[in-house]
């Protein structure tokens, strides 16, 4: 029973990844394709809750030969960013900042961890991302965790199911940049992210 009750705990906690899976056709996604002259990196977002401290919801920004999201089961949709199988495309610095500012809210904030790598990190975590989708409902940070635990040089990153601990995890790395990202929107999920998303696409 105690097993049942901490396996509906889980998918409560995680409920924000939750959305249609989809396959954009190969012209829309190379049209919104991005290149940022930025070196490679990664970028480890989680969504925590302003009152729990809980995690929500996980995200991996990759600056490889384009820049994408990898963002498992998420809730994020715009008509600017064509997706394939759980990889947004088209991630341009306006469109970075508006994924981050769709999940801000009066009730939860966005923590980035950032690190430079290598070309060859942040191409293999491209391809990686591209073949790990689409991932089930409350496995994002599964899914995350195992496709970094597969990057050169992020070996020590073990396969977890709770945003917070793979967020610790990325943090003990050498190297990490972390920032905190907060807004005062709309409570509901929807709502915020109809907020963050608009001015893009206006």
């Amino acid at each position: 029973m105690k097993i049942v009750f901490a396996c509906l705990a889980l998918i409560l906690v995680v409920a924000g990844c939750s959305k249609p899976r989809v396959y954009a056709a190969d012209d829309v996604v190379a049209r919104a394709s991005y290149r940022h002259s930025g070196p490679p990196s990664l970028t480890l977002y989680t969504m925590i809750n302003n009152r729990t401290g809980s995690g929500a919801h996980t995200g991996l920004l990759i600056n490889a030969s384009e820049r994408v999201i990898f963002d498992p089961a998420g809730s994020f949709f715009s008509e600017a960013t064509p997706e394939r199988h759980d990889v947004l495309f088209g991630i341009t610095p306006g469109m970075e900042k508006g994924y981050r500012s769709a999940h801000a809210r009066s009730t939860y904030h966005v923590v980035s961890q950032t690190i430079d790598v290598s070309a060859t990190q942040a191409q293999t975590a491209y391809q990686l991302a591209l073949q790990a989708g689409p991932v089930n409902d409350a496995f994002c940070s599964s899914a995350t965790s195992e496709l970094l635990s597969q990057v050169p040089g992020f070996g020590s990153i073990r396969s977890v199911m709770s945003p917070n601990k793979l967020m610790e995890q990325f943090g003990q790395i050498p190297g990490v940049t972390t920032t905190r990202y907060y807004e005062d929107d709309d409570p509901d999920l929807q709502k915020a992210l109809d907020e963050g998303v608009k001015p893009l696409t206006q």
